[in-house]
């Protein structure tokens, strides 16, 4: 049995494991890529805690770092180990071993909100930088919820009145409306076509995907989103609107319309976060609630952190 479809069997016999660390989330964000998954194990085989990551080479380097369109990953411990410090610093111990014995040059994970595992990786030698994202945890009232909005958002949604929401936008239509969108500030999206034609196909297979999008009487889109989701959070994965009619208030009814899709799922919001204070300005007027999560990295080679530094920079002047 390969690593992968020992993943598979682990993640089908628990309760609950987050999206983005799914086995068919991983399948296609590192379509043509490489993914494998590291495992904690007890003195009798049982598996603790697992690490999906992706493997990325450059040169003679390999290193770890996250797949496209995915906020958080790293570690996910079982059931048995939730809650239990030392269990779960065991379980970090046996990973952070396995990650050196792939002889790395980085590594670089993003840890999900409240990971008891930000702590035992820390005292590992590894580097942690906080992070934020904005969550709506109850959606239950919807009066309520509105009433929480910016007076800013109330405003925008009195002018998107006119405005309604529609649930059929193909995924072909999607990527060339937000292609549009983006042309209009000299930008272009930062996943290619096929790479959203293999997700959304994976995830509309399993019922885990929409395209929700806001048009108006004559059924133009004005804004769109890709929303997935799992057992307990929706995310608000790719979002874009046209600023033609930045004035129509269709960005604000789009979160609106999000969020009563959440809650018609009976799961949380999430709006997957952002560093950049205008966008993290924007998800803080529909009542949100920060929440913090960490980044989790470790250089093992100094050199290589320069170079992926400088393919950074590259990579922002092509866009």
């Amino acid at each position: 049995m390969s690593n992968k479809e020992r993943y598979a069997q682990w993640v089908a016999e628990q309760e609950y494991v987050p999206l983005t660390m799914q086995p068919w989330w991983m399948d296609a964000v590192c379509a043509g890529k490489e993914w494998d998954v590291l495992f904690a194990e007890d003195a009798d085989g049982k598996i603790l805690g697992v690490m999906p990551y992706l493997l990325r080479k450059r040169a003679w380097y390999k290193y770890v770092i996250m797949p496209q369109m995915t906020q958080t990953g790293g570690i996910w411990v079982s059931a048995e180990t939730t809650g239990d410090k030392w269990a779960t610093a065991e379980v970090c111990r046996q990973l952070s071993e396995k990650l050196e014995a792939l002889n790395l040059a980085y590594y670089y994970q993003q840890f999900r909100p409240y990971s008891l595992c930000v702590d035992a990786m820390r005292g590992l030698g590894f580097k942690t930088r906080e992070r934020v994202t904005y969550q709506v945890n109850d959606l239950a009232d919807l009066d309520k919820l509105i009433d929480s909005f910016s007076k800013n958002k109330k405003r925008q949604l009195q002018r998107a009145l006119s405005l309604h929401a529609e649930h059929d936008m193909s995924v072909e239509d999607f990527y060339r409306f937000h292609t549009k969108c983006l042309a209009a500030r000299h930008r272009r999206p930062s996943y290619s076509r096929e790479f959203l034609l293999v997700l959304e196909r994976k995830a509309r297979r399993l019922g885990q995907c929409e395209i929700l999008s806001i048009c108006n009487a004559d059924g133009q889109a004005y804004a769109a989103a890709f929303l997935v989701w799992d057992k307990k959070n929706m995310y608000y994965l790719i979002p874009c609107y046209d600023t033609t009619h930045a004035d129509s208030g269709a960005s604000a009814l789009l979160v609106l319309e999000a969020m009563k899709r959440a809650r018609e799922k009976q799961v949380a919001f999430d709006f997957e976060g952002s560093m950049d204070k205008g966008i993290a300005n924007h998800y803080k007027q529909f009542g949100s609630t920060p929440v913090t999560y960490y980044s989790v990295e470790k250089c093992y080679k100094p050199f290589f952190r320069i170079a992926l530094w400088i393919q950074h920079l590259r990579e922002i002047g092509m866009h």
